[in-house]
């Protein structure tokens, strides 16, 4: 070593065993002293409600919109904790970006596709819902 200075395995400390002075080791234990709150905190996570859940509609249509408008159409195959989505025989539905309100769609197939969750804006089922025309848009 450079200076003539005496070295101490890793984890030894220094002899004089004042861990936590300058020059050597603590040898407090993570489990004993974090243990009990982490454990605490890991149940209380795991009774948590799911707020969204999309279990139900496994193996059904649903129709996913993105931000900026896209919108996706196909049958659930999957989803996880951030909301990807999975679908099956998925087709895409193209607006017409210059008329937004006016409803000639063209589709797209696109087949076995993953949703990036965080861009996704609804997730609905296609069953039992219908779309409108949006009251907003002037004529």
């Amino acid at each position: 070593m450079r200076g003539g200075g005496t070295h101490y395995p890793r984890g030894s400390g220094n002899p004089s065993g004042s861990g936590g002075q300058r020059g050597g080791y603590q040898t407090h234990s993570r489990g004993a002293h974090h243990g009990s709150a982490d454990n605490r905190d890991h149940r209380e996570k795991k009774k948590r409600d799911v707020i969204f859940d999309l279990n139900k509609y496994n193996n059904q249509m649903v129709r996913a919109k993105f931000i900026g408008g896209r919108e996706v159409i196909g049958i659930l195959k999957g989803f996880d904790q951030l909301l990807n989505i999975v679908l099956d025989e998925a087709v895409e539905v193209i607006h017409d970006p210059d008329n937004p309100g006016v409803s000639n769609e063209k589709q797209r197939r696109v087949g076995l596709v993953v949703l990036r969750g965080p861009s996704i804006i609804l997730v609905s089922p296609t069953d039992g819902s219908e779309e409108i025309e949006n009251p907003f848009v002037q004529a």
